[in-house]
C-alpha cells in the first residue's frame, strides 16, 4: 500500500473514533475519576475506569477537544478494556514512545492506535495525543496509592 494510501486510511481511522467515539460517557459506582486538560490547546477529558481483581473492567470518558485527542481517548479505552494495570500502563508506554517517535515493541498489536503513529510528526500534537493515556496512567497510579 501506498504511503499517500496508508496515511488516508489512517485520517479515516482517526475521523471515526472522532465522530463516532467508542465509550463515550461517565462510569458511576466505584469508579475511579480523572480530570486532566492540555492548556496549551484547551483539550479536556474526565476519565473513568472501573477496576475489578487488578484488570481494568470498563473505561469510559467525557471531554472536549481536537480530534486526535478525542480520537486517541476512544482508542486508548477500547484498548486497555481487560487488561491488567501493568499491561495497560506498558500499552501507555509503548504508545508514548510511538509518539515519540522512539522503537517500540511492535510486537503487540496496537489496532486502531497504530493510526496515530504520524501525529510523532508534529511534536505540538504530540499533547493531543497523549493527554487520555496520560490520564490513565495518573489513575493507575493513584489506585496504587490509594491501596
Amino acid at each position: 500500500m501506498s504511503f499517500n494510501n496508508l496515511d488516508t486510511l489512517y485520517r479515516q481511522v482517526i475521523m471515526d473514533h472522532y465522530k463516532n467515539p467508542r465509550n463515550k460517557g461517565v462510569l458511576e459506582d466505584d469508579s475511579l475519576t480523572v480530570n486532566m486538560n492540555n492548556p496549551t490547546c484547551g483539550d479536556r477529558i474526565q476519565l473513568t475506569l472501573k477496576l475489578e481483581d487488578g484488570k481494568v473492567a470498563d473505561a469510559k470518558f467525557e471531554g472536549e477537544g481536537c480530534s486526535i485527542s478525542m480520537s486517541s481517548a476512544s482508542m486508548m479505552t477500547q484498548a486497555i478494556k481487560g487488561k491488567t494495570k501493568e499491561e495497560a500502563v506498558k500499552l501507555s508506554h509503548i504508545f508514548s514512545d510511538m509518539m515519540l517517535g522512539k522503537d517500540y515493541d511492535d510486537d503487540i498489536d496496537l489496532g486502531d492506535i497504530e493510526a496515530l503513529q504520524g501525529v510523532s510528526q508534529f511534536p505540538a500534537r504530540i499533547k493531543c495525543a497523549t493527554l487520555a493515556w496520560k490520564a490513565m496512567e495518573k489513575g493507575m497510579n493513584e489506585e496504587d496509592t490509594a491501596k
